[in-house]
């Protein structure tokens, strides 16, 4: 289902580009993969920043045949609460225009989620990535290269530079195979696939979240 792009949307889009950065996490039903990496990144920016520097950056997710108003599933819930991150509050969202054209980046859990998200027009395809596929694009980029989030504008202006040195790098570095750039999906799986699917999340999201920060994981 999508939305007609709004006046009001686009509006919203101009008045808050200096002030805020969106990440849209994108998967299927938006009640496993996406619901885990969103809270997933949420916990790791909190962790690393504080919550008072974490203002300026928005998580959220939303599935292209999203469960509007459902729980996530209550393995991924475990697996969250595994990490240390919340579950508590979640419902889910199916994706609509207005969540593509709010956002700043677009991570997506497979290759065919990114082409819906892409397909949604919205000029998409330079800020929508799989979640693995950004990951490798981003451990390529020098972080001298980026701005100090200690500096006016912080972790905002940061992440804006590193979404445009990941596409620009897109062409140039592909995936080792079709896999490479996939996380598959747990729906109705037992709690050990869930937690093998959590750990291959985190795994991802940490290059990308000490990129973003600039501040590493702890030891």
């Amino acid at each position: 289902m999508t939305a007609p792009e709004g006046r009001g949307i686009a509006e919203h889009r101009e008045k808050n580009a200096e002030a805020t950065f969106r990440i849209l996490h994108v998967s299927t039903g938006n009640v496993c993969r996406s619901p885990i990496t969103e809270r997933l990144t949420r916990h790791a920016l909190a962790h690393r920043l504080g919550s008072a520097r974490t203002r300026g950056l928005i998580v959220e997710s939303a599935g292209t045949w999203g469960h509007e108003g459902a729980p996530m599933e209550a393995h991924a819930a475990t697996v969250l609460t595994d990490f240390g991150a919340d579950p508590a509050g979640f419902l889910g969202r199916e994706l609509l225009d207005e969540h593509v054209i709010r956002a700043d980046l677009v991570l997506t859990a497979t290759r065919d989620h990114r082409a819906q998200v892409i397909s949604m027009g919205h000029s998409a395809g330079l800020r929508t990535f799989t979640l693995k596929e950004f990951t490798r694009l981003v451990r390529a980029i020098d972080p001298a290269t980026l701005p100090d989030p200690e500096e006016a504008g912080g972790v905002v202006e940061r992440a804006r530079a590193l979404v445009q040195a990941a596409a620009a790098l897109r062409g140039w570095l592909l995936a080792p195979n079709e896999e490479a750039d996939e996380v598959h999906d747990p729906y109705g799986a037992p709690i050990t696939f869930f937690r093998s699917i959590g750990d291959e999340i985190n795994q991802a999201l940490d290059p990308v979240v000490t990129a973003l920060t600039g501040v590493p994981a702890p030891a």
